[in-house]
């Protein structure tokens, strides 16, 4: 029987039979394959990319490559047992855990004498310990940059900059409330879902207040969200707050957002 073409036949490939695919077309020595993102989610669209995760072996280079297989965009992340380590550590870092999330909810595409299973339950206990807290003096400084930025957003009479000065807001608050209830951050479409994986209550008052700032222009909810959430870790800073420089400087914006 003769085999129709995919793109003649007007159906969509199935993204996970792409990503098996790959994973034994390309890695066919790999210790372990994990499918994550939307794709292992069952959320994927035709235009999802595939997130995959290949655990290789020690003689291998640990690196991050972007591609396209059968017409899709594939984010590889390529690394051996050491590289593996070294990445749940920079992750863990960075308070973010992204690679622990491949791992710990991914779908196993290919497992190696249980490398992949070891693997996983490695991600899972970092992400039930959570991410490490910020250091006082760092959360001091987040403090005093968001009671700034909440100060111009509540100033300024500029639409554009009013937005832009909302979406430092977000990120700030976001960033301080995570560190607050002892939960992983999140940058782009990861900061919404992981804000209210902190905290479902105040995650989406703030949300809702910059969607109606967006649509708006009025400030007032997003800057009561806001400051809600300053009163946790302390309250607005402004006088007082001092900052001594050790080691490398960095710029004064880094602690107002200006």
């Amino acid at each position: 029987m003769i085999k129709v073409p995919e793109i003649l036949t007007g159906m969509t490939p199935d993204p996970v039979d792409q990503a098996r695919r790959l994973a034994y077309d390309r890695f066919p020595d790999a210790l372990a394959v994990i499918l994550a993102g939307s794709t292992a989610a069952g959320r994927a669209t035709a235009s999802s990319d595939l997130d995959i995760a290949v655990l290789i072996g020690d003689g291998g280079e640990t690196c991050r490559e972007t591609i396209r297989f059968e017409g899709r965009v594939v984010e590889l992340f390529i690394h051996t047992r050491a590289g593996l380590v070294d990445l749940f550590a920079a992750d863990i870092a960075a308070r973010r855990a992204v690679l622990q999330s491949m791992y710990a909810t991914g779908l196993i595409l290919i497992d190696t004498n249980g490398e992949a299973r070891r693997a996983r339950a490695l991600a899972e206990a970092d992400l039930r310990k959570g991410p490490p807290p910020l250091e006082p003096e760092t959360v001091e400084t987040k403090r005093y940059g968001l009671t700034d930025a909440l100060d111009d957003l509540a100033d300024t009479g500029d639409h554009i900059e009013r937005l832009a000065v909302a979406g430092f807001v977000l990120s700030a608050a976001a960033d301080l409330l995570c560190d607050y209830q002892h939960a992983w951050i999140g940058g782009g479409k990861w900061l919404p879902r992981r804000l209210l994986q902190a905290d479902a209550e105040l995650g989406a008052a703030l949300l809702e207040a910059h969607l109606h700032l967006c649509k708006s222009g009025d400030p007032g909810p997003m800057v009561n969200a806001a400051s809600g959430i300053l009163n946790l870790v302390g309250g607005p800073l402004r006088e007082g707050y001092r900052r001594t420089w050790r080691g490398v400087i960095e710029s004064v914006a880094t602690a107002s957002g200006r």
